[in-house]
C-alpha cells in the first residue's frame, strides 16, 4: 500500500513544469511533499525560493490527469512505485545529476541489479548487430549481470532476448508510461522480462510515447548501470546520448566495431575514436569493472551452452584510447530553427536564456557562455536539461542547436 508521502511526491509528478529541483525545495520547506501539497497560496508565496511562474503551478495544479485515475492504474497495472527517497531506489541512480523524483516498476528491482550493464544500440540494426547484442548479453547474464536496455527494436530487443535465455535478469527502461507496451509487437517480451526483472519508468502511468521522453529515458539507462556498451549506431543514433550521459555519469563506456562500410558503424567508430573501450568479447567488459565487481560476478565455470547465435566476427580497428568526448546527435536540416523561435513555455527563466542564446544553425558552448555571462559550469547543466527536455540537441564538437517544438 502506497504511503501518503509517496501518494504526494506521484502527485507532484503529475504536475506539469514541477521537476527535481522544486519537489526538493518544497521538503526543504515544508517539511514533506504531503505538507507542501496542503500549503495554502499565500504560503507558497512566501517561500523565496520558489518564483511567481512555479508558485502559480502549484496553486493550480494542471496536472496530466487527475491523482485518482493514476492510483488506479498503478493498482490495474500491478506496479510498485518507488521514490528518490526510499531506501529500495537504485544506488547508482541515486548519484546521478538529475534522478527521477519517482520510479515506476512492473516486476522487481532488487540489490543485485546494481551489478549491471546497458546496451544500447539502432532500431534498424542489422544481423549483425542483433546478434553482437545477443551474444554479449547472454554472456553477461551467464556471469550474473543484469543487462538494461531501452526496449526498442533492434538492438534493444536483441538484449533482452540474450539475457532471459540466459536464464539472467534483464530491466527495460520505458519511454512511455507502464500502461503502455511501446512497441506493441515486443508485448510477449514485456511479459517475459517483468517475471525475470523489471519494465522501469519516471513517466505517469497513461503517457503515450513522443520523442522528447527518449533523452530523458536514455539518462535513467545509463544512471542505473557500471557501463553502458553500443553496439551499433548512425551519426544520428540517440544511443550516442546515452553515451555520452554515461561518460558524463562517470560510467564506464564501451563500444563494439562494426562493418567497415556500415552507415550503422559510424556512432560506434566514432566512440572508439573519441576514448569508448573497444569490446571485441564480454572479456573486454570485464577488465574495465573495479574488482569489488569481478569479486562479485559469478565464476564462467560450467556456462549453460550458447543458442546458435554467434556474431560475424568483427572488424579488426587501431585504436589509440584517449579522453572520452563523446559525439552525439547530428540533427537534420529539417529540425533547425529560425532564432526567432519562441522558448517553450515550460523552461525556467535561466534555461530561456540559455535557449534564446544559441543561434542558428547551432552555437559553441564558448558562445553561449559568453552571450549569457554565466559560469560555463552551470550553462552545462543548463544545456544537459535543455536536452533532456527535448528542445535542444548537441552536436560533435561541442556546439548545440535547437530541436522542432
Amino acid at each position: 500500500m502506497l504511503s501518503n508521502e509517496t501518494i504526494s511526491l506521484i502527485h507532484l509528478n503529475l504536475i506539469q513544469g514541477v521537476g527535481l529541483k522544486t519537489v526538493q525545495v518544497l521538503r526543504n520547506v515544508f517539511g514533506s511533499a504531503e505538507r507542501a501539497l496542503q500549503a495554502t497560496p499565500d504560503d507558497l508565496r512566501k517561500t523565496n525560493q520558489l518564483s511567481a511562474a512555479v508558485c502559480d503551478l502549484l496553486i493550480h495544479k494542471p496536472v496530466l490527469y487527475p491523482i485518482e485515475r493514476e492510483l488506479e492504474l498503478i493498482h490495474k497495472y500491478g506496479c510498485q512505485v518507488v521514490t528518490l527517497y526510499d531506501a529500495a531506489y537504485p544506488p547508482h541512480l541515486k548519484q546521478i545529476d538529475t534522478p527521477p523524483v519517482v520510479l515506476y516498476i512492473k516486476g522487481e528491482l532488487t540489490p543485485k541489479d546494481a551489478l549491471s550493464i546497458s546496451l544500447v544500440g539502432s532500431r534498424n540494426a542489422k544481423d549483425y548487430g542483433r546478434k553482437a547484442s545477443y551474444r554479449l548479453s547472454y554472456q553477461l547474464a551467464q556471469r550474473g549481470l543484469t543487462v538494461i536496455s531501452g526496449f526498442a527494436k533492434g538492438v534493444d530487443t536483441s538484449a533482452h532476448r540474450g539475457a532471459l535465455e540466459a536464464g539472467g535478469r534483464t530491466i527495460a527502461v520505458m519511454g512511455n508510461g507502464l500502461s503502455v507496451i511501446y512497441p506493441a509487437t515486443n508485448s510477449n517480451l514485456a511479459e517475459k522480462i517483468e517475471a525475470s526483472g523489471a519494465l522501469v519508468s519516471e513517466f505517469p502511468m497513461a503517457v503515450r510515447p513522443k520523442s522528447s521522453n527518449f533523452p530523458r529515458r536514455n539518462r535513467i539507462i545509463s544512471g542505473l548501470t557500471l557501463g553502458t556498451v553500443v553496439v551499433e549506431a548512425s551519426k544520428r543514433s540517440g544511443a550516442l546520448i546515452t553515451a555520452r550521459l554515461a561518460a558524463e555519469q562517470n560510467r564506464e563506456v564501451f563500444a563494439v566495431p562494426g562493418e567497415i562500410f556500415s552507415e550503422l558503424s559510424a556512432g560506434t567508430h566514432q566512440l572508439i575514436n573519441d576514448g569508448a573501450k573497444l569490446v571485441n568479447t564480454v572479456d573486454d567488459l570485464f577488465s574495465e569493472l573495479p574488482p569489488y565487481v569481478l569479486n562479485q560476478i559469478q565464476s564462467q565455470e560450467s556456462p549453460s551452452p550458447m543458442p546458435d547465435m554467434d556474431v560475424v566476427p568483427a572488424q579488426t580497428l587501431s585504436v589509440e584510447k584517449g579522453d572520452t568526448k563523446l559525439g552525439p546527435q547530428q540533427p537534420s536540416p529539417d529540425v533547425q530553427q529560425s532564432i526567432s523561435t519562441p522558448p517553450p513555455l515550460d523552461l525556467t527563466p535561466e534555461e530561456k536564456i540559455i535557449f534564446q542564446a544559441i543561434e542558428v544553425p547551432s552555437s559553441h558552448i564558448d558562445t553561449i557562455v559568453r552571450t549569457t555571462q554565466l559560469p560555463i559550469g552551470r550553462v552545462s547543466s543548463l544545456l544537459l536539461m535543455l536536452e533532456l527536455k527535448g528542445v535542444v540537441q548537441q552536436l560533435p564538437g561541442k556546439q548545440f542547436a535547437r530541436n522542432n517544438q
